[in-house]
């Protein structure tokens, strides 16, 4: 039946299938995982009996396991025996600096996954079916994990919302990182302007995750510490610059709003304001990520949602701001956007 016309449009009944069975992905990347299976094929050789001395587990389990990976692109099978891909390499094997097992284990939480269990209920009510304010909840625990796991995917857009933002400024400048989780964005700034002192914002515990890793960066002597709510602290301004790097996502548009005067207030006249966020074109359907990213608000807080340009553009006009631009992240979702106060 696939390849057929109906009304001018290819039928594709594989697609439903596909989409009801994705779940089995998410479970053999979980289980890989934590099984360790991508460090035992990286050390190879990847015959089933030795990776499955190395995994303690069964031979059928990760013959079958390793068959199912290969078949969906993220390990390579020649003779019988496994290897990596290219992507396993780089991004599952824990030896790589790149691995974003981490990211995968965060994203299979229980607040991540179990919203999805009762997606017809939160569709009906237009909210996450989590306690309170979902994610956003003061103080949720989920926010220290989400710092120490998620530095993986989010380390590479640092350096870019650097360049951006700086736009080759050196000299003192004060920037303010709000929900600032690992602290890698305002860390980088740090680094490419030596002059740079940076306050991150945060809840407490999530803070002292970002202060390690400007300890390991070395930036510490520069990076101060500004505990609690951005919506309720006092933001101690003026600043050069405020970084709202995947936050804005988590609220409605009012919210923003009132959020973005804050943080005017908070800039010099002059200052940047920089948010870094999944921007899905007007129609709301692509990019892919991006567009889908909406899905996820939409189960775990209580009026998030992926905003358009045009949506954010309107944000910051009515917070005050002028010269909004737009920035995209070569080989990435995320769009930096930036305005003036």
């Amino acid at each position: 039946m696939q390849g057929e016309n109906h009304g001018g449009a290819a039928l594709h009944p594989g697609l439903v299938f596909e989409m009801a069975m994705s779940f089995q992905r998410t479970a053999a990347l979980k289980a890989a995982i934590e099984l360790d299976l991508f460090r035992a094929v990286g050390e190879g050789p990847g015959d089933v009996a030795l990776l499955a001395r190395k995994c303690s587990a069964s031979e059928r389990g990760i013959r079958i396991l390793c068959d199912f990976l290969t078949i969906h692109g993220v390990l390579e099978k020649e003779d019988g025996g496994y290897r990596h891909s290219p992507t396993s390499a780089a991004f599952l094997d824990p030896r790589s600096p790149a691995c974003m097992a981490s990211v995968s284990l965060f994203l299979s939480r229980p607040e991540v996954r179990e919203p999805y269990e009762k997606l017809a209920d939160v569709v009906r009510a237009g909210r996450t079916t989590l306690p309170g304010e979902g994610t956003v909840e003061p103080e949720n625990p989920v926010w220290v994990e989400f710092a120490e796991k998620m530095a993986p995917m989010m380390g590479p857009m640092a350096a870019p919302l650097g360049r951006v933002l700086l736009d080759g400024h050196a000299g003192p400048m004060r920037v303010l990182d709000i929900a600032a989780g690992h602290g890698l964005f305002g860390i980088e700034i740090a680094k490419q302007n030596p002059e740079a002192r940076v306050t991150g914002l945060d809840w407490a515990p999530v803070l002292r995750v970002a202060l390690e890793n400007a300890k390991k960066a070395g930036v510490q002597d520069r990076y101060d510490m500004l505990p609690g709510s951005a919506f309720d602290v006092d933001f101690r301004g003026p600043y050069d610059a405020v970084l709202l790097t995947n936050f804005l996502h988590h609220f409605d548009k009012p919210t923003c709003v009132g959020l973005l005067n804050k943080v005017h207030a908070s800039l010099r006249s002059g200052g940047k304001a920089a948010t870094l966020e999944f921007v899905p074109d007007e129609g709301r359907i692509s990019p892919p990520m991006p567009a889908a990213f909406s899905m996820t608000m939409l189960t775990t807080t209580a009026a998030g949602d992926a905003y358009t340009l045009s949506e954010l553009t309107g944000m910051y006009h009515e917070a005050g701001f002028t010269a909004v631009t737009s920035h995209p992240i070569p080989m990435s979702p995320h769009t930096v956007v930036m305005a003036r106060a």
